[in-house]
Formats: structure tokens, sequence, C-alpha cells
């Protein structure tokens, strides 16, 4: 219930220096009162000034449990805009249940998954968007995902969106206003006008939405998949990429039967990466379940990284690799370059050429290491146009806002269309009208009570 005292653990519920237990809501200020027992002289802490941090003793009657530090923040110049109490308490798991318990138990009530920053949401401090970045700040996998997140959660896209439905506003209102009072507003060449305005707000919805292919790829990592023959040399190139022994390596083909997977940060870009099992075809009933394996996560890729024996010739299970590369993003690696070649750079991309295939060929050694920095570089240009750089711009992060922009630039299409057959004003207003609902549902100005809640849901506790 909106308005009522609640309270939840800030910090993880395992042994740790410290540990926070927020409250926030009306009641926040009486309920440490209730609880609070200075070391010196006596405080009332709701009589405390905001932003003032009390040395004191959290207790349930006459019982201490902790030596603690409160924070008191008053609102609205708070996380939720409510009055807010955090108590800095020692990090053991049970010591923070106990102070939990007790601050229940004096008049708050355990707070829902991400109710925090619901109430932030709900009483205008943030809106939808910045909400939604607080998740993706917390679970960010790399430091452009983690900047994304920060330029969101200072309210870079709901600044962007507020500005174009601000303007798609004053339109519906004109056209309104002209509508009512045909005698004093003329609506004579308006559409030109219109349209006008509607190819400037189409371009920035455009580049929104190719954003969030970026977007997606930064906050949830590239899907990379190490395919190639047995034996040549895809567990010792997932060995150095995740910097540890991960994959058995042997001499004896077929070692791999199962896909390993791992998640690694190569030079600030996140990698899904799997290792599979060496495509080739085999008798052995465990080893096809393995390529066939091979064959479904090649399918559901983002990139493969092929993985090329430059010690040995091309053979029929390279045909059928390079068959399955058809449309998709590859990288080819010629591994074990320190030994003897048997085939070329040259001779590599003269087969992919015969295959309509435009891949990079790398030349890299996995037992010396060599050649990674080349493999980061491509990968860097392959999905985001070369260097990846923290700057000003907006990267689209969330499904659901890449919905909405899409959605709205449908409907200003259709305003277009309107506009092009020369149909009545009343017409524009109505399209106009959808795409400001589209856009508000990202900042939370026209979303629905359920959504809201779904969104909220998946927070973690506490937050």
């Amino acid at each position: 219930m909106r308005g009522d005292t609640i309270a939840a653990a800030a910090t993880a519920m395992s042994n740790s220096g410290i540990g926070i237990i927020r409250i926030s809501g009306e009641e926040s200020l009486a309920v440490i009162d209730r609880i609070y027992r200075s070391k010196g002289e006596t405080k009332i802490l709701s009589q405390m000034p905001s932003h003032t941090i009390h040395y004191g003793y959290i207790c349930d009657g006459e019982t201490v449990i902790d030596e603690v530090l409160v924070l008191i923040m008053k609102s609205p110049n708070s996380y939720t805009a409510e009055d807010t109490v955090e108590i800095d308490c020692h990090g053991g798991i049970l010591v923070m249940k106990r102070i939990l318990e007790t601050v229940i138990k004096y008049g708050a009530r355990a707070a829902e998954p991400g109710e925090f920053t619901k109430r932030a949401f709900l009483n205008g401090r943030i809106d939808l968007s910045q909400a939604e970045s607080v998740m993706d700040l917390i679970n960010a996998k790399n430091k452009f995902a983690l900047d994304a997140s920060i330029r969101q959660l200072q309210g870079s896209v709901g600044e962007k969106i507020k500005k174009i439905r601000a303007s798609l506003l004053y339109e519906t209102a004109f056209i309104e206003s002209a509508l009512d009072d045909p005698e004093h507003i003329s609506l004579e060449g308006y559409g030109e006008k219109l349209n006008y305005n509607i190819i400037n707000i189409i371009s920035v919805l455009e580049k929104l939405i190719r954003s969030a292919e970026d977007g997606q790829l930064l906050k949830e990592g590239i899907n990379t998949v190490i395919v190639g023959k047995p034996n040549a040399g895809k567990s010792s190139l997932m060995n150095v990429l995740v910097r540890k022994e991960r994959s058995i390596v042997t001499d004896i083909e077929g070692t791999t039967r199962d896909a390993l997977e791992e998640q690694i940060n190569l030079n600030g870009i996140t990698l899904n990466v799997v290792d599979t099992a060496g495509v080739r075809e085999t008798d052995d009933e465990v080893e096809k379940i393995g390529v066939n394996k091979t064959k479904y996560y090649l399918f559901n890729s983002d990139l493969i990284i092929y993985v090329i024996d430059s010690s040995r010739e091309l053979d029929k299970n390279d045909e059928d690799i390079l068959n399955l590369l058809q449309e998709k993003k590859a990288i080819v690696l010629l591994n074990k370059c320190d030994l003897q070649q048997v085939i070329s750079e040259d001779d590599v991309t003269e087969k992919l050429s015969e295959k309509n295939l435009t891949c990079s060929v790398i030349p890299v050694s996995a037992k010396e290491r060599s050649g990674i920095e080349k493999l980061e570089a491509e990968i860097q240009k392959l999905f985001f146009s070369g260097e990846l750089e923290c700057n000003d711009e907006i990267y689209i992060t969330n499904v659901r806002h890449k919905m909405a922009l899409q959605e709205a630039l449908n409907s200003l299409r259709l305003v277009q269309e309107s506009i092009e057959n020369k149909m009545p004003e009343d017409f524009y207003s109505i399209d106009l009208m959808n795409a400001c609902e589209e856009l508000g549902s990202i900042t939370g100005e026209t979303v629905r009570e359920d959504l809201v809640n779904e969104i909220f849901s998946k927070f973690c506790m506490g937050k």
C-alpha cells in the first residue's frame, strides 16, 4: 500500500564488513526513534537535521542488538522522496536479520522486490526509464554497459523522449484547436509543415532503434561460438580467452564431446563463449550428439569464431563448417601459426571467396597466445563499427523501450500516409496521439499499473 512504511536489507544477506537496513515511508523516523539509543547524550533522531549520521545502538526494548551508524534523510531529499533511514550495522547474517525483524516489529513492513525504486518513480523523483536503468547498473557486465546505464540513470533517454513527445503533443493540440475554432486558426498548408517536423522526428527515432542492437550486445554480451574440426585448437583458444584451464586439451581428436560455456570480458566487450565439439562425420553416437549440439549453438549465435589448423589441409569437414557460416557474422582464426604451415591466409581467403563469405582471416597461435589483440579489434569492428568509446551516445539497452520506439515510428509513418493521401486533419491527430502514448510508456507518463508492477517485480530485494 502506497504511503505505508517499508524496510529491507539493502545489502546481501551474507557475512561481510557492513550491512545496510533501509527504511522508507511516513513512519520511518518514528520507527527509528523507537529502537535507537545514542551512546552519549540522548538523541531523538526525528528531530535531527536531514542528511546527518548518528552513532549509537539498535535495541529491542532493553536488549542491545548491534552498534550502528544511522543516516537520516528527510522528505523530499531522499532516494524515494520520502522520509528515509539507513542503518549501517555489522554485516553478519544473524545481526542483519535481527535488526530487520526489530524494524518490522516496531512499525514497518517487509518491502517487496524493487519497492524502494518503485516509490522513487511513483513520487516523481525519477522516470520509468531511469528506474529500469537502476537494475541495468547493478547487473552491468562490462565498462561500456556500466557507462550506458549511468547515462540512462542521469536521464539521457528520458530527456530525449520527453522532447520528442512534447513536439508531438504540440502538433496534436494545434490540430484540435484548429478543428474547434476554424475561423481563427487555419490549417491551410499545415500538412506540409507537419510532414517536415515528422521527418525530423522519424530520423531521431530510427537512430535510437538502430542503437538498440549495439545496446543489447553491450548489456547482455555477444553470444559467441568457437567451432572447427577436431584438434584444431578450439579448446586451447577457449583457455586463452578465459585465462584459465577451462577446457581439457589433448592430442586425441574428439576430446570435447559437450559444449562448455563461459562468460569473458574481452577488452571491455562481454562475450558469452561456447567451446563446442569438433565438427566431423563420425559413427560414435555420443560424439554425434555433441556435433548436433554444435550446430544448434551455431544457429543461435551472434558471432562464430571458426578455428582452422594451419598445419593440416582443409577437408570435407571444413567444407561442412564453411556451409554453416552462411549469413552469420564470423571470424576465421588460422591457428598453430607457430608450426610449419600447410595452408596460408591466401588459401583460406580464396576458399571463403568460393563460398561468397567475407570473413576476416587472422593468424593466431593459441599455444603462444599471439594474435588475440587482432581478434579483439576485429570483434569491435564487426559489431560496433570500429573503436568503441565511452561518449555521450545514447544506447537503447531495454527491449521494451525498443518495441515502444518501433510502435511510435509506425504511427508517425501512418501520419505521413494520411498527409500524402490528403486525409482530414483529425486523422493526423489519432496517429500522433498513438505515438505519444507509446513514447510515454518509456518514461512512465502513460504506462499501465500492471506493467509497472511487472517491471519492478524483477528488481532485487532492498532496491
